[in-house]
């Protein structure tokens, strides 16, 4: 059977191995059969409630197997899933189902009572499920999806469909929502193919510990699945779990953000650990220390490929084989060669395109670039210009064999355990505090999350607070992980002629002596 939409991954993985297990979480098997019955139903559940195509389904929850049945179920419903970063701070979540416009939000148990807080905010929502029994008010997901026929309800599908819509970050504080289609994933799939870094062999077993709110949980999971591909599933990053379960399960594959290999090379256990079954590591989402990265060589003995992309690319771009980390560990802190089917360039800031050595903006252009971000229109302009060339924020250089190198970003992001942290949004949090006149934030060396947040805090005349006292404010104003981890007092802050402050100026003193200016 041909690939012809996302929703044929299901229907076709059934016909070919229906008995086999597809998915495991704590325990529990759901075989490709199941499924994909699974999928029809919950489809059929979201037409009976009268959602149409292009509706949004939200779904706050840490990871876990009924979310692929979810997905697929909305892809089947023609109807497009919006997963919601569950660390958020509840205003922040709320915000996302709004501007979502969220019909059906599924919610994880544990994050039910967050759901209880902001539920007045959410005026258009038709129904809450909650992934697990035991809810007083809200029916548990297979009880929802196992009261409707197990028909497929055969809709066709369109290119333009979105059928998942990430939430990214943005420089003003307020989240976009990336715009994924089936266009953009059929691209991906035949594109990561043609590459070759993505062929797994059917019935291996591939670990799935990213989140799924993230470009790279979501693709490493379906892209296991297209291949009849058994998946693990952690609900969340435990290394102490994933050293147990990748000999226990016998893991084949798995992506791991730099900030988790380095969290697992810690672990007590570690060396003694069987990884003879594993093959081959993925490992993005930021930058990796080149000691971090030949001690996981050593430790793991498999193949490591390295993914650079962005949400907005559906994560992709560049890429560093297995060979390239053996026979040319000179291009460890490099991220690779573009993949086929992706164009790659830098763009200097008087516009014209870089030639080898010299730094500008990483641009990408594929069939893999996104729609655009939803009902923001002017973003999406800024954001993609109308040859097709996304503007990654990234500063980056190619060297004389064609392999990229990411620099210094240009845009002000940080990025902390594989997180994006923004400083504006931080900032926002810092100046509603009573004592601060002045803020501004930065990322600095940190050796267990890449970059930690930092304040830099000039106090109001007269005014007295603690870094303690401050960070304790910001964590009820955005999520734990945005928060500063330490905070400078200043004098004053560097700014330029037109009170632009020089972050620059700020960040370098951290990074001295340092070979990029990201962690």
């Amino acid at each position: 059977m041909q690939l012809t939409s996302v929703a044929d991954i299901p229907r076709i993985q059934a016909a070919e191995r229906p008995n086999e297990v597809a998915l495991w979480f704590e325990g529990r098997e759901t075989t490709f059969a199941q499924w994909n019955e699974m999928s029809n139903r919950c489809a059929q559940a979201l037409l009976a409630m009268g959602l149409k195509p292009g509706d949004r389904v939200g779904v706050l929850a840490k990871n876990n197997d009924d979310f692929f049945a979810l997905w697929l179920g909305c892809v089947k419903a023609r109807v497009c899933l919006a997963p919601v970063n569950w660390r958020l701070a509840p205003p922040e979540i709320a915000f996302i189902l709004k501007d979502a416009g969220a019909k059906v939000l599924v919610v994880g148990e544990e994050l039910a009572g967050v759901v209880d807080m902001i539920a007045s905010d959410l005026p258009g929502l038709k129904g809450l499920v909650q992934f697990e029994p035991g809810h007083p008010r809200w029916p548990a997901f297979r009880d929802w999806i196992g009261s409707h026929y197990p028909d497929d309800p055969r809709l066709v599908a369109q290119d333009e469909d979105d059928i998942v819509q990430l939430y990214t970050s943005g420089t003003t504080g307020l989240p976009k929502g990336v715009q994924l289609t089936q266009g953009n994933f059929l691209s991906l799939f035949a594109l990561a193919m043609e590459a070759g870094w993505a062929r797994y062999d059917a019935g291996r077993t591939n670990l799935v510990v990213m989140p799924l709110f993230h470009v790279a949980g979501t693709n490493c999971g379906l892209l296991g699945l297209l291949q009849g591909v058994r998946e693990v599933i952690t609900r969340e990053v435990n290394p102490a779990e994933i050293v147990r379960l990748m000999p226990e399960q016998k893991v084949a594959y798995a992506f791991l953000a730099p900030t988790i290999i380095n969290m697992l090379l810690q672990t007590p256990g570690i060396d003694e650990a069987d990884f003879s079954h594993l093959e081959r590591i993925f490992y993005g989402a930021s930058p990796i220390s080149e000691a971090v990265l030949r001690k996981a060589q050593d430790v793991f003995g498999c193949d490591f490929t390295q993914l650079y992309g962005l949400t907005e690319t559906i994560g992709g771009a560049t890429y560093l084989p297995p060979e390239d980390h053996a026979e040319h560990r000179d291009k460890l802190r490099s991220c690779g060669k573009p993949w086929p089917g992706y164009e790659v360039r830098v763009v200097k800031p008087d516009g014209s395109v870089g030639t080898t050595g010299e730094v500008g903006e990483v641009q990408i252009r594929a069939k893999g670039v996104m729609k655009g971000y939803w009902n923001r229109a002017e973003a999406t302009k800024e954001a993609i210009c109308p040859q097709g060339w996304f503007r990654s924020g990234d500063a980056g250089y190619f060297d004389d064999e064609g392999y990229l190198y990411i620099y210094d970003r240009v845009k002000d992001m940080i990025v902390s355990g594989g997180e994006n942290v923004y400083p504006a949004e931080v900032e926002n949090a810092l100046f509603s505090h009573p004592a601060v006149a002045d803020a501004a934030v930065i990322g600095v060396p940190d050796e267990r999350w890449g970059e930690a947040v930092k304040g830099m805090v000039v106090l109001k005349p007269g005014a007295t607070a603690t870094p303690d006292e401050i960070i304790a404010h910001c964590r009820e104003k955005i999520a734990g992980y945005k928060c500063p981890k330490s905070i400078d007092f200043m004098g004053a802050l560097p700014r330029n002629p037109s009170g632009k402050v020089l972050r620059r100026e700020l960040r370098a003193p951290f990074w001295e002596g340092r070979e990029r200016m990201v962690g």
